[in-house]
């Protein structure tokens, strides 16, 4: 039996999306392959217990040097979360240590043997950014358990919306994600404005504080928001369900992403989904979600939806249909297979990890 060693450190930051991811891959890999793997947690620079692959899901100065002096049998994976753009939307931060920040990612990423990108689309610009042989570069999407997020029973929402303190007899659009400019707050806000009738809930809070891109502004929108919008704060996971299903659709103006939880755990809870239309998500995403650009396209969207049943049920099923295109079964045999093919060619990944670490200067 082979070891793997998941190591991250996402648990430090509240409601952010690495650590729902972590937990999803853990537990989806200690239940789908206990006959192959053994799966220990957080074991960074162990020397006499190595794992036949390190798995990392954050990028630790700590974790940095564990690589290092890993033993040579072991293989380095990263599944890497976010990327230099991702970030400058994501967080404010002064330009020398922006610089220095991304110099070090790019050195994190080439340390490793294997990269794993949740997007097909960004898995070109992971190779074209740290310089790396694509064959380095896998694509493995994202996954959410169905087991905790599932559709609510028949008359269950009403009950969920009283929990909650929502309107029970009116149309009700979830926003889920960090306060920060690229999740499109502002637009968010503003298309509420523009549908007094509906109210707009939305999950999550500033979960790196006043680094948080856009912070002072959303701050104050968020203390007078519209007499519409309800924000909920920092949820923690184990309650989201319950959030995504008092919901009638879920709505994302975000202007930039890799592959969101939340429009997974969405899917999982067959709930329409209404996202700007931007180049990542057709490759992931099919046909199944409603696309808009601009926040009178979004109101209208989320109109229609309101007034009409049919249109509803159509994008739910389509939502739904999504769902079944990262199923446990299919997202399970992609890690199989690619942790069984990097550790027949463990070898070769070796050297080139040697190579790397001697010559590269980034």
């Amino acid at each position: 039996m082979y070891t793997i060693n998941m190591i991250s450190s996402a648990y430090k930051v509240k409601g952010q999306g690495v650590a729902s991811c972590y937990d999803e891959q853990v537990l989806l890999i200690k239940e789908g392959l206990a006959d192959k793997f053994s799966v220990r947690e957080n074991r960074n620079g162990e020397r006499f217990r190595a794992a036949d692959i390190n798995h990392y899901h954050t990028i630790d100065p700590a974790f940095f040097i564990g690589n290092q002096w890993r033993p040579a049998c072991t293989v380095s994976v990263c599944y890497v979360h976010f990327l230099p753009e991702t970030v400058d939307e994501s967080l404010a931060l002064p330009r020398p240590a922006r610089a220095g920040f991304y110099w070090y990612m790019r050195r994190f990423y080439r340390s490793m043997d294997y990269l794993v990108a949740v997007n097909p689309v960004f898995a070109k610009k992971l190779a074209e950014l740290c310089c790396l042989d694509p064959a380095r570069i896998r694509y493995i999407p994202n996954y959410v358990s169905d087991g905790l997020f599932r559709p609510a029973a028949a008359g269950e929402q009403a009950l969920l919306k009283a929990a909650l303190g929502l309107p029970p007899d009116r149309f009700t659009v979830l926003g889920v994600g960090q306060l920060q400019a690229r999740k499109g707050v502002a637009d968010f806000l503003a298309v509420a404005r523009a549908l007094p009738d509906v109210t707009f809930v939305w999950a999550g809070g500033f979960s790196f504080g006043q680094l948080s891109s856009g912070y002072d502004e959303i701050r104050r929108m968020a203390k007078k928001p519209p007499k519409n919008v309800k924000f909920l704060g920092i949820v923690p996971r184990e309650r989201m369900s319950d959030v995504y299903n008092a919901c009638d659709m879920l709505f994302l103006p975000s202007y930039s992403e890799l592959f969101p939880m939340t429009i997974l755990e969405a899917m999982c809870c067959k709930k329409p989904l209404l996202l700007r239309d931007l180049d990542l998500y057709p490759p992931i995403l099919f046909d199944c979600y409603m696309k808009a650009d601009g926040n009178a396209e979004f109101a209208r969207a989320i109109r229609r939806l309101a007034n009409d049943g049919e249109a509803r049920r159509e994008w739910g099923a389509r939502s739904w249909e999504g769902h079944r295109h990262y199923t446990r079964e299919s997202v399970l045999s992609r890690w199989e297979d690619f942790y069984t093919q990097i550790l027949e060619a463990r070898e070769r990944p070796v050297k080139s990890r040697r190579a790397v670490s001697a010559g590269s200067q980034l």
